[in-house]
């Protein structure tokens, strides 16, 4: 039996992936406090009518062989053309096969391997993602500005800004300042709500660290010549991957499937329980202190070790010991943003692709609109992300994403006032016809992205601060105020459970889980 307890805040990605290590490497018992009546966090999947939507595109690819294996542990890879679909990758000195022994494309809880298609939405008309120097870019943007776009770069080349100080530097010295103001600018606030020159250049180092204008032209040249099967594809950078695992059910079925095999070992699942206090003696985290959001009921839960996916302010502002006002000053000026899911059922799009069967459907997984007189910012065609996320294929399931504050008007309107906008933004710019929309639902997700500027510069300081509680462990992306990606963050839990297992008190190596490099275990 465990002799030991890890409180774990959250069932997201990071905290689930915590209690999993856990029950499967240690004495430690987890048990998880989910303030939602629900799991699986940024990676749930909400079913309605049998239409299954995520909160926003969630691929299953990694450059990680641990995570790829922990991922194809739990749900095995769907046969295709009569046989097994076999994935090779490696981890360190051993290669993994990866099948489905008996698991057929019908079955519910398979994986599979989508193709991936994103594009861009610019000018009423679709652009590669990343741009490519196809003719039909040069005819859509025209010779004035290809030529605007290339002179430019040439210049960020010869002269590039120093210091990068901020997101708008880290762009242009990648891409030069027309290709900047044409596909980077305008979209990138339209997310974030503040002007580029205001965010930090450490987000482009988290997101798009390796990715320039000769790689992208790289992978296009590299996209003639046939190779093998590699699902890692580790020489590519992650915004080019060309195809990516997902489970059929919605990124969510990995989480629920995770959650159970947690149970049946012993871990522990609180829904609907808000931390509203964290009671700290010394270096230490000794209990916390939670709220029943259905009956109002208070329990306090000791533990030995303790995991926060909850966001930082949240936490600091919970201590029971407060904060210094320097570290409260930092805390309060985090900024987060919210975000908000439109799913939209609708008989048939306007834009369509060539198919066999002559439906209006595009072949993309996800487009970025990059259309400046809509609120919208991305959309999903969930129809291809495989046949579990659409109840009827004759109907064409969207989702429409906005990006926002929740002290903006949008946050305040009724759910029939957002479907409606939804709807009327897509009639605008000729991606559907309003009166083809048969049913529609909202979903709203508050601090769904933590934000590179406000007090984030001074991050560093506040790390410091919550790190010298030693059994306390932050994991996650809005537990370590990181846009992290699912596999980050499991990356985080894993990595933490590692320094239990082995006595090590430094958190240093979990922090140092980034985005867009070459992860720290295979560095090493």
């Amino acid at each position: 039996m465990p002799d030991k307890v890890a409180v774990i805040i959250g069932a997201g990605p990071a905290g689930i992936t915590a209690a999993y290590e856990l029950a499967t490497r240690t004495d430690v018992k987890p048990v998880l406090v989910e303030k939602d009546d629900v799991i699986g966090g940024l990676a749930r999947t909400v079913n309605y009518k049998g239409n299954r939507i995520d909160i926003g595109p969630h691929r299953f690819f990694s450059k990680s062989d641990r995570v790829m294996d922990w991922w194809m542990s739990m749900i095995p890879l769907a046969e295709t053309n009569g046989g097994a679909t076999e994935i090779t990758y490696h981890n360190q000195s051993r290669t993994i096969e990866a099948k489905g022994p008996g698991a057929k494309a019908d079955d519910d809880r398979v994986m599979l391997t989508i193709e991936r298609l994103t594009r861009i939405y610019y000018l009423r008309k679709f652009f590669d993602y990343p741009i490519s120097l196809k003719a039909q870019t040069v005819f859509n943007l025209g010779i004035p500005r290809m030529m605007r776009i290339g002179f430019s770069y040439l210049k960020a080349m010869a002269f590039p800004i120093k210091p990068e100080t901020n997101l708008e530097h880290f762009l242009i010295n990648r891409f030069g300042r027309e290709l900047y103001l044409t596909f980077f600018k305008d979209y990138t606030e339209k997310v974030w709500g503040t002007p580029c020159n205001e965010i930090s250049a450490a987000w482009g180092a988290q997101r798009i660290k390796g990715l320039n204008i000769m790689k992208a032209l790289a992978h296009a040249a590299k996209q003639l010549i046939p190779t093998g099967g590699d699902i890692r594809q580790k020489g590519t950078e992650t915004s080019l991957v060309e195809q990516f695992l997902f489970p059929k059910l919605g990124a969510g079925q990995m989480w629920e499937i995770a959650a159970d095999k947690v149970k049946a070992m012993g871990g522990e699942f609180n829904n609907n329980l808000s931390v509203d206090r964290i009671n700290v003696e010394g270096n230490k985290v000794k209990s916390i202190e939670v709220i029943n959001s259905k009956t109002g009921e208070r329990q306090t839960i000791t533990g030995d070790y303790f995991f926060s996916s909850m966001p930082v302010k949240e936490l600091v502002d919970a201590f029971s010991e407060p904060a210094p006002a320097d570290i409260k000053r930092i805390s309060d000026g985090l900024v987060y943003r919210d975000f908000i899911e439109v799913g939209l059922l609708v008989n048939k799009l306007k834009v369509s692709d060539d198919t066999p069967t002559g439906k209006k459907l595009i072949k993309d997984n996800w487009i970025y609109i990059q259309e400046s007189d809509v609120l919208v910012g991305r959309m999903q065609v969930w129809n291809n992300w495989g046949p579990g996320m659409v109840a009827d294929h004759s109907k064409v399931w969207i989702g429409c994403e906005y990006f926002c504050y929740c002290t903006d008007p949008i946050w305040a309107m009724t759910d029939e006032q957002i479907i409606k906008l939804a709807g009327e933004e897509l009639d605008k710019i000729g991606i559907i016809d309003k009166s083809e929309v048969i049913d529609a639902m909202v979903i709203r997700m508050p601090k769904t992205y933590p934000g590179y500027f406000g007090t984030y510069d001074e991050f560093d300081t506040l790390r410091r601060y919550i790190d010298r509680y030693e059994n306390l462990f932050l994991v996650g992306r809005n537990g370590m105020h990181k846009y992290n990606n699912q596999d980050h963050s499991m990356l985080t839990a894993m990595t933490a459970v590692d320094n239990i297992a082995a006595g090590i008190t430094s958190k240093d190596n979990i922090w140092d889980v980034n985005t867009e490099m070459e992860y720290h275990e295979e560095k090493s």
